[in-house]
């Protein structure tokens, strides 16, 4: 079965966004600011990409979706960090409606339309466990009576971390919240156009079923300062310094490497 992923980087969407800018060159300019794009660059090196690498099935795209106006230096450096991983496919859009161009592009990378397909969502400061499309694909199977009498069916695993990265190392805490779109697939139906980019992910289970899984914890998500859901009404999140054991285990479950993370971004 095809399994597609959608990536968004610094994409400048009209709509999708929970900080809010006037016109869209305002949008364009926040988004591609030097300092932000530094960071984000900086997360996308040490804790999205090296999961993808890292995936125990290696059958499956991701598709990096940039905007066409992402400076030339900039996109150089995307297309630099993505060629070692041959699933990934950059994408540059001209600014569109948020949910038009995501579906839009989500329909067009399905090989047979009229066979079901698989689909995930990944954010570009977070990571999922290495063997994640492996099991998105076994619980597929598994469900195999469900799927086949609805159009989608959702597929959530519920607990993770919440984690800060920095020149000091990596500084976590558990986390369960139903529906984060760190760790969740969705399984569509052969000639059915509804893609996982259709809904806003909180509110996927008033539209279909939602399998959970409470275990093994299988996301890691990024707190940093050009967080987007984090602007409006957040909250502070108590974390503490991974420990040894913690670190190990982050290598071995994300493919975050401590070490990397401390030079990437002790970086001038």
């Amino acid at each position: 079965m095809q399994v597609i992923g959608l990536c968004r980087f610094s994409y400048p969407a009209i709509g999708g966004f929970q900080i809010d800018h006037d016109t869209i060159e305002e949008r364009i300019a926040y988004l591609y600011g030097e300092a932000r794009l530094e960071e984000r660059f900086r997360l996308m090196e040490t804790v999205a990409l090296p999961c993808i690498k890292a995936q125990t099935d290696q059958d499956f795209e991701l598709i990096v979706v940039t905007g066409d106006q992402l400076p030339k230096h900039h996109r150089d450096r995307l297309h630099d960090l993505c060629a070692s991983i041959p699933q990934i496919r950059i994408v540059q859009e001209p600014p569109r409606p948020q949910r038009e161009v995501m579906k839009q592009i989500l329909n067009t990378a399905r090989q047979d339309p009229s066979q079901p397909c698989l689909q995930f969502r990944h954010d570009d400061d977070d990571a999922f466990a290495v063997d994640f499309i492996e099991r998105l694909r076994a619980a597929a199977r598994d469900t195999q009576t469900l799927t086949s009498q609805h159009k989608a069916v959702n597929f959530d695993w519920n607990t993770g971390f919440i984690a800060e990265f920095g020149a000091q190392g990596i500084a976590t805490t558990d986390l369960c919240r139903p529906l984060f779109p760190a760790a969740m697939g969705m399984h569509i139906r052969g000639n059915c156009p509804i893609t996982i980019m259709n809904f806003a992910h909180e509110k996927i289970a008033r539209f279909m079923p939602v399998v959970s899984f409470a275990d093994p914890q299988m996301y890691v998500r990024g707190h940093n300062s050009s967080n987007d859901s984090r602007k409006k009404n957040a909250k502070p999140v108590p974390l503490s310094p991974l420990d040894y054991e913690g670190a190990q285990m982050f290598r071995k479950r994300f493919a975050i490497d401590i070490d990397d993370v401390q030079r990437v971004f002790g970086g001038a």
